[in-house]
């Protein structure tokens, strides 16, 4: 598995980042998805990478150590997953975004390969990281 990690220290009240990140579709989208919709409680994600047309069908789950899991349903990952993490003080919340992603070689090919995933994964975890700190999109 490929792991992708960011994290973040937002002077937001951890309830605030809590109840962004809880608006899961304006989350999402605020990674800079060219598209997000929800399918009962799955969402889709379309995104241009480079030639690429990607889409991504997400299930949230179950994870007693984050606020906020989603694995890929459907997709051109064996195996994808997504955690965030968030603590607080009196002062400030931390927020951990972690991706951990497993490629299918035949979907991809060599159009696609973990580097430029990986690199794209990062922006788009930061993006939803400045999101939570500023509640804008």
């Amino acid at each position: 598995m490929t792991s992708v990690s960011v994290s973040r220290v937002l002077d937001e009240d951890v309830e605030v980042v809590r109840e962004r990140m809880h608006d899961v579709e304006t989350f999402l989208r605020a990674a800079g998805f060219d598209e997000v919709r929800r399918d009962d409680s799955r969402v889709v994600i379309t995104n241009e990478v480079g030639p690429a047309t990607i889409e991504l069908t997400l299930e949230p789950f179950d994870d007693p150590d984050a606020e906020l899991a989603y694995r890929q349903r459907e997709g051109i990952f064996e195996e994808m997953v997504t955690t965030y993490t968030v603590t607080s003080d009196q002062a400030s919340t931390t927020v951990v975004a972690e991706t951990e992603f497993s490629l299918d070689v035949a979907l991809v090919g060599s159009v696609l390969d973990s580097t430029v995933i990986k690199r794209q994964r990062r922006r788009e975890l930061n993006a939803q990281l400045a999101y939570l700190g500023s509640g804008t999109v």
